[in-house]
């Protein structure tokens, strides 16, 4: 009878290690052990009893009495696996995996939902900025042209004309668009204003500033949106100034005006 969960015996099997005998009681284990029920040790195909025949501790076997140059000895290690085998193909299922790690042949399970039904990476993704002032009129809703890209990991985001960000065939999803735009004016006059998010050309979102005075050189607000997007739809960022007097721009000042956007994983 045995009571517990049986080994599996179709992954491991009992290591066995033999003895050259002599008249001695000290021997030296192949494998370290806890103690001597951690083996099943045989004297002429005879079972010996744990501690009362011998004492095991890490590789030492000590007997209770000395052994004769022609008596036959062995020992079974209880646990020791002589080897893992391959499982059969199509044997493992997500239960039996750890999700860690990262989705290459070296280690195959991030945890992130990243098989190629589940999400993906977080692309595409893309940050533009406005690498020079761009002029502005007084009191008009105007795009803003970031023109230098720091990253664009699927060639989304339009640099050079459109300034726009579309999203690509096959990569619908939530997004995550960001953006920061610098207002300035060249007589401390700015009285209002606010940026816009645009998605295939209409107003989606828009944050506005009104400072306390109309005496402020300039005012940065940020805007940020999760939005659900699919092919073709593109997103661009306006920006408005209204002016007490004097000229206005967005800023290239330390990069402060830039757009990014990224696709969440789901």
């Amino acid at each position: 009878m045995y009571i517990g969960t049986p080994p599996s015996n179709a992954f491991t099997s009992l290591l066995k290690q033999d003895f050259s005998t002599s008249a001695t009681t000290s021997y030296t284990l192949d494998h370290a052990v806890n103690n001597a029920n951690d083996i099943a040790l045989f004297i002429n195909f005879v079972r010996q009893e744990p501690t009362a025949a011998y004492a095991a501790s890490g590789t030492s076997l000590v007997l209770t009495s000395a052994t004769a140059s022609s008596d036959d000895m062995y020992c079974v290690y209880l646990g020791q696996a002589l080897q893992t085998v391959n499982p059969p193909n199509a044997s493992v299922g997500i239960s039996q995996l750890s999700a860690t790690g990262t989705k290459n042949s070296t280690t195959f399970l991030r945890g992130d939902n990243t098989f190629a039904s589940a999400g993906g990476d977080n692309t595409p993704a893309f940050e533009a900025y406005l690498s020079s002032n761009q002029s502005i009129s007084d009191a008009t809703l105007t795009k803003v042209a970031f023109n230098t890209e720091r990253f664009d990991s699927d060639s989304a985001y339009d640099n050079s004309s459109n300034y726009r960000f579309t999203i690509p065939s096959g990569k619908n999803g939530k997004y995550f668009i960001y953006s920061n735009v610098q207002v300035t004016s060249s007589a401390n006059s700015l009285a209002s204003g606010y940026i816009m998010i645009k998605k295939n050309g209409s107003e989606y979102m828009r944050n506005a500033f009104n400072p306390e005075n109309s005496s402020m050189q300039d005012f940065t607000p940020t805007i940020v949106s999760v939005m659900d997007l699919v092919a073709t739809d593109y997103i661009e960022i306006f920006g408005l100034a209204s002016l007490a007097g004097g000229s206005p721009s967005f800023s290239a000042n330390v990069k402060s005006t830039f757009f990014g956007a990224y696709k969440i994983i789901e």
